[in-house]
């Protein structure tokens, strides 16, 4: 039985709706399994056509709830969804270390909603490296919508802004989040700023806070005004909002090209990522411990610096620096 064997399989199963093959598929690409390069290759031609919601914010902000409203509120709409949920790697399993989604499961039996949890793996950004081919398995499956939470860890949760269409940064009153927003730049990330639990004291001073701080300046698409939707799952009030601002911005993305751009853009990033891991893995293999051990004791010995150590690395597969 050759290698592409069991990928074809677990894609024909894909294509026919079956969860285990789709569970099967992102759990190659998260343990970086040899066939996780084919199960992409294989799946990449079934994407294109799904919604990509990001949702990131501080650990407290409510992201698992807000994100299982919203499923409902999708689901009311006939679309169905599936959710990326990016926890810290527990350091006894190495697995995600909320892996449960106890806010989460009222959508376990519905067969129109896939939710999976994935660990960090210690990646400062608060997604799995794997997450954006785990995001193309959901596409692939016939997902309408797909989102991605983060674990909300400070200035590296930019980077859910390569992985989808519509960013929405989660804030909560009374945990200083909006003075945390504008000292991690996620202002200039955000598509929708979400003031979630706002049945809870002061989160009129957090929308007010938010509206000045973008007086002071645009996002990152000076062409869309973004918008300040309070929410609380608790009362379910603004989630109706919140899903009109999602589709919002996704038809303006549409216009003009903007969507392409915005796309061209993240695979680009994505492509020079994977560039630049596997160089990286190559020029270690073909190095070897000894010549990279003997660089190691030069910048020790402060013979050299790391960067004229890593200048003669390179320079030995003919790579100028």
């Amino acid at each position: 039985m050759t290698k592409a064997t069991p990928v074809s399989e677990l894609v024909a199963g894909l294509r026919k709706g079956e969860r285990r093959a789709v569970a099967r598929l992102i759990s190659l690409v998260e343990d970086g399994a040899e066939e996780a390069s084919e199960a992409i290759r294989e799946v990449y031609p079934l994407t294109g056509h799904a919604s990509t919601v990001g949702l990131t914010g501080s650990p407290g902000a409510g992201k698992s709830s807000l994100i299982d409203g919203l499923v409902t509120r999708a689901r009311r709409d006939e679309k169905s969804v599936g959710v990326i949920a990016c926890d810290p790697t527990s350091p006894f399993s190495g697995g995600a270390l909320l892996g449960d989604r106890v806010r989460m499961q009222t959508h376990a039996l519905d067969e129109g909603v896939f939710i999976r949890s994935m660990a960090t793996r210690g990646h400062l950004g608060g997604l799995s490296l794997a997450a954006p081919e785990a995001m193309r398995v959901l596409e692939a499956a016939g997902y309408d919508v797909v989102m991605v939470e983060t674990v909300g860890v400070g200035q590296s949760e930019v980077e859910v802004a390569k992985q989808a269409d519509t960013t929405i940064v989660v804030l909560a009153p009374g945990m200083g989040d909006a003075i945390q927003a504008a000292k991690a730049g996620i202002l200039e990330i955000a598509d929708i700023f979400c003031v979630n639990k706002s049945d809870k004291e002061g989160s009129s001073e957090t929308v007010r806070d938010l509206r000045g701080m973008l007086e002071l300046g645009h996002g990152r698409d000076p062409s869309w005004e973004i918008p300040i939707v309070p929410t609380s799952t608790v009362t379910e009030d603004g989630l109706d909002d919140l899903w009109g601002a999602i589709g919002a911005h996704e038809e303006h993305l549409r216009q003009e090209g903007r969507l392409e751009d915005r796309r061209r853009e993240r695979f680009g990033a994505e492509i020079r990522e994977i560039v630049g891991e596997r160089l990286k893995a190559a020029l270690e293999r073909a190095a070897g411990a000894d010549v990279l051990d003997g660089l190691v004791d030069d910048v020790l010995a402060r013979t050299l610096d790391p960067y004229a150590a890593a200048e003669k690395l390179l320079q030995r597969f003919g790579i100028e620096a």
